[in-house]
């Protein structure tokens, strides 16, 4: 080893400044290298860079620093954050060799061996990101990226590697090219990250994505947390000061951290559960990592240090999570409790040993690390693993249904559930009778009748809870029915029924199929894409194959559709894309677009950000997205449909992220340039105490004071406490946020805000 670093310097004299760049990175990664505790061969690790640096040489990033510098980096994340040893190491030096060189996997495999070349050629079928460019090659490479996970899952752990470096440089990426990658990595890396274990790389990713999404909000968070750091260091100082002093009298050795809640986490909770900033109340946690003593178990030393804090500080009675005794299904063991602090706040602690405490910062590595040889009890982890081969024997058609299928299980809450034996099953929050029965074996799913739960009878369709005892009832006369997909949460459950009903789907689609093309034929009209989108949208239907299986069963009937459907053959109306109120006017509402003549729109320009005008004359033609409402001032995008026209997404919308990771190339960045002229729905929600009066007072600032459009009043009251939705036509946020200030002034009411679902009110919320 001395010897190849003497040799570096010797050549330094002679070297470019990018070369040196490159040499002192990879002196880094020798330095990591040297400190993982793996077994060294500095000989292999040496070789696999110098192949690599003379691969990539000249070649630049977007960002104009040499290229061997990513893999260098992901090298440094596989030994230094994952925990990976020498093959995983040399891998990630060669893995994008293949792919943009005129290397081979045999040339790699003849040098390296069958192992390393093996993880190079998984990591180079997955290249260019999960999604490619067509529907079809993006359900074919994420099959071939969950079939890694079984054949050696060190490829999805180096190409997670691959991942968080390209998104802590995608500042150099254009902004389409930024929301693509962002949305694709909160969609699929973040979640897939923390199902093997990566919780800190996973809160890096949502951290990431969620600065490139939204990068104005993420600073605002960002602010206010650094400006509340003092406070919380004087409140973490006097909480850990009294358990600190008593587990040393205890002769326990452990250390103490703490923990502030992400950007990320702080943002989702703020957006689901609709309150500010300010009502974030469990922003600090603390962590205890002890050293097992030899005389006394793991599990009963976690035990005794929750009954040391707990005798400082008052737990909260529903907030003890035991994942000591039975750990989550990515391996994660941990002693959970929120308690009372010193000034009135609630403090999470978590209590972990050095082992558990490695495997929730590594993961999968390190969970094998600590199974003691091949006649270890399988882990939940495991069973995990085992169920993707079985996702893939049996894979959607749809690269959209397939990727849902496999997320059913990525990021859910665990239950735990009791066979009538007492054996315990780990199984996502929401799962049904019917989901526990696949879970243990799909014969005895595909015959179930129903099941006792704690000793009742309960149909199929129950949703299971924490700490029930199930027992599944079957007869050999059960056959699966088609109601049973909507029973079922598991991926396990939804791929064993799809494959049963996919042969009589197929004759039902079939046979629809036959039906559209003869009802077209009769009618003269074109079957092409335009023409099934417009079908999918007046059935309120997503797929083809739906159009198809839903004609095949009769369900739905083409009678009369060329009137209903295909009555304007050309043309563009505006009104169909902006379902908006222009002032009072009904009259311009209803006027149909002025000219007949279909004329092509100009194709979008997919690398310059979209500006968003008040003409609706101008050359784009856009229109906003009903899942989500976006008004200007907020964060948007913009999905390009077949005919070129744009479709507006909030960046945070649901429908977007599906977008964001299966059409990125279909995307554009937009902003608003809105010049107050035309008028946008949104929805205010306001709470306050039930006085006389205050309704009118509430009107008066919307409608007289703000001369804002009111379209509809929904009010609810309840033990003296009122909350009302209006329904309005502003200009854009800054109306809004005038608003909400203005309403809060009104003595009698206590919160407002904007809300994006139009529901009835909801008293208890």
């Amino acid at each position: 080893m001395d010897q190849l670093i003497d040799n570096t310097c010797i050549e330094e004299k002679a070297m470019s400044p990018e070369e040196q760049m490159i040499q002192d990175e990879y002196a880094l990664l020798l330095e990591d290298y040297r400190n993982s505790g793996h077994g060294m061969n500095f000989e292999l690790v040496d070789k696999a860079f110098n192949f690599a640096n003379k691969a990539h040489h000249g070649v630049k990033r977007r960002s104009g620093e040499p290229y061997m510098m990513h893999p260098l980096a992901v090298a440094r994340i596989v030994v230094r954050e994952i925990g990976l040893g020498t093959t995983s190491v040399c891998a990630a030096l060669l893995h994008d060799v293949v792919e943009d060189t005129e290397y081979t996997v045999e040339d790699i495999e003849n040098l390296f061996g069958k192992k390393i070349a093996t993880i190079v050629d998984g990591l180079t079928k997955i290249a260019g990101g999960v999604f490619g460019e067509q529907a079809s090659t993006q359900a074919e490479n994420f099959r071939k990226l969950l079939l890694t996970i079984s054949e050696d899952v060190r490829v999805i752990m180096i190409k997670i590697a691959d991942r968080l470096h390209n998104m802590r440089t995608l500042s150099s990426m254009p902004a389409a090219k930024q929301y693509k990658i962002a949305g694709e990595t909160l969609y699929i890396y973040a979640p897939l990250s923390y199902r093997l274990g990566f919780f800190k790389i996973k809160s890096e990713l949502e951290d990431l994505s969620f600065k490139y999404e939204h990068p104005e909000i993420f600073e605002q968070i960002k602010s206010r947390l650094a400006a509340g750091d003092p406070e919380r260091e004087d409140v973490y100082k006097q909480f850990i000061a009294p358990v600190q002093e008593k587990l040393i009298s205890m002769g326990y050795e452990f250390q103490i951290e703490k923990r502030v809640k992400t950007v990320y986490s702080i943002w989702n909770k703020m957006k689901t559960k609709n309150i500010p900033f300010e009502e974030i109340f469990d922003l600090l946690a603390v962590r205890i990592i002890y050293k097992t003593q030899d005389n006394i178990g793991e599990k009963d030393q976690a035990w005794m240090i929750y009954s040391t804090v707990t005798n400082f500080y008052r737990p909260h009675p529903e907030r003890i999570r035991d994942w000591v005794s039975t750990p989550k299904a990515n391996g994660y063991e941990a002693l959970h409790v929120t308690v009372m602090g010193p000034a009135g706040q609630w403090i999470e602690v978590q209590i972990r040993s050095e082992r558990m405490h490695e495997i929730a910062e590594k993961g999968i590595s390190a969970h094998w690390k600590y199974k003691t040889g091949e006649n270890s009890p399988e882990t939940e982890l495991d069973n995990w693993l085992k169920t993707i081969k079985e996702i893939l024997d049996n894979p959607e058609p749809s690269a959209i249904d397939f990727l849902d299928t496999f997320k059913l299980n990525l990021f859910s809450t665990e239950i735990f559930v009791f066979t009538p034996k007492g054996e315990i099953k780990t199984l996502p929050q929401n799962a049904t009778a019917l989901d526990f029965a696949f879970s243990l074996h799909s014969d005895l799913g595909m015959q179930c009748i129903g099941a006792k739960v704690n000793h009742k009878l309960v149909p199929l369709s129950h949703t299971l809870e924490s700490g029930d005892q199930v027992e599944i009832l079957t007869s050999k006369k059960q056959s699966p029915q088609p109601e049973w997909i909507n029973y079922v949460t598991t991926a396990r459950a939804k791929t064993k029924l799809k494959s049963v009903f996919k042969k009589e789907n197929r004759t039902v689609i079939t046979k629809g199929k036959l039906i559209l093309d003869e009802k077209f034929k009769d009618i003269n009209l074109p079957l092409d894409n335009q023409t099934i989108q417009r079908l999918l949208n007046y059935f309120k239907l997503n797929q083809r194959d739906e159009l198809y299986y839903e004609l095949g069963k009769g369900v739905i009937s083409l009678v009369d559709i060329e009137k209903k459907i295909f009555k304007q053959k050309s043309g563009f109306r505006w009104m169909n894309y902006w379902k908006l109120q222009f002032g009072s006017s009904k009259k311009q509402e209803d006027e149909p677009a002025e000219t007949d003549k279909k004329t092509p729109l100009p194709k979008i320009d997919r690398k310059k950000t979209l500006k968003l005008t008040d003409d609706i004359q101008g050359e784009v033609q856009y229109k906003i997205a009903e899942c989500c409402n976006p008004i200007p001032g907020d964060d948007v995008l913009g999905y390009i449909n077949d005919d070129e026209t744009v479709t507006l997404h909030k960046r945070q919308c649901p429908v977007a992220a599906k977008l964001k990771s299966n059409f990125g190339e279909r995307l554009v960045s937009a902003e608003w340039t809105s010049k107050k002229i035309l008028s946008f729905p949104a929805i205010l929600e306001v709470r306050g105490i039930d006085a006389q009066g205050v309704l009118i007072q509430i009107i008066k600032v919307i409608s007289q004071d703000y001369e804002v459009n009111i379209q509809k009043i929904n009010l609810e009251t309840k033990d003296g406490i009122f909350v009302g939705r209006f329904n309005i036509f502003v200009h854009g946020t800054e109306d809004v946020n005038n608003l909400c200030m203005n309403i809060l002034k009104i003595k009698a009411v206590n919160s407002v805000k904007r809300i994006e679902e139009d529901v009835k009110p909801d008293l208890e919320s």
